[in-house]
């Protein structure tokens, strides 16, 4: 696929098959999202495949993205088990003040280390695709969100105190 109406020509005609891969593998409501992401990926790629075997490339591309989906999914679940209520549920105002300490800290972060850390922690993507996506190396990638995590825990501890002050 090297030039731009020959990936409009696959797109037309490997839409619906890759759609159908998804679907058969994902909830309803992923397929469309997931469909956008594999031809993105196979726009960014489109050097690397070998001429006729388009399909098979653009499916084991889905499969990479249905993997991670899961994956996604599956930390997800797990991430609401662990914040899922305990028996006993914590006072109005635990929930208040540490949701408020949170959003605090992640208010006087700097721009870009909320950037770094939404990519890794909100969108769950690894150093090598935060590194894409800023546009820098992967090692500058990994500096900088061990930077921001950093920043956030130093700013989470520093409210902590300010609090046990007040109090």
């Amino acid at each position: 696929m090297s030039t731009a109406d020959e990936f409009e020509a696959a797109y037309a005609q490997h839409l619906r098959a890759v759609s159908a891969y998804f679907s058969r593998r994902v909830e309803h409501r992923f397929v469309e999202d997931l469909s956008a992401d594999a031809f993105a990926i196979a726009w960014q790629k489109r050097e690397t495949v070998t001429p006729g075997e388009e399909l098979p490339w653009l499916y084991r591309i889905s499969a990479n993205l249905v993997s991670n989906h899961r994956r996604k999914q599956s930390v997800a679940v797990a991430l609401m088990h662990v914040l899922s209520a305990p028996d006993s549920a914590p006072s109005a105002e635990e929930i208040v003040i540490g949701d408020l300490a949170l959003a605090t800290a992640w208010k006087n972060l700097k721009p870009r280390d909320r950037e770094v850390l939404a990519l890794a922690v909100l969108e769950d993507l690894l150093i090598t695709d935060i590194a894409v996506a800023l546009e820098i190396t992967a090692n500058a990638a990994s500096i900088r969100l061990h930077r921001a995590k950093k920043s956030l825990a130093e700013m989470l501890t520093e409210t902590e105190r300010s609090d046990r002050l007040a109090t």
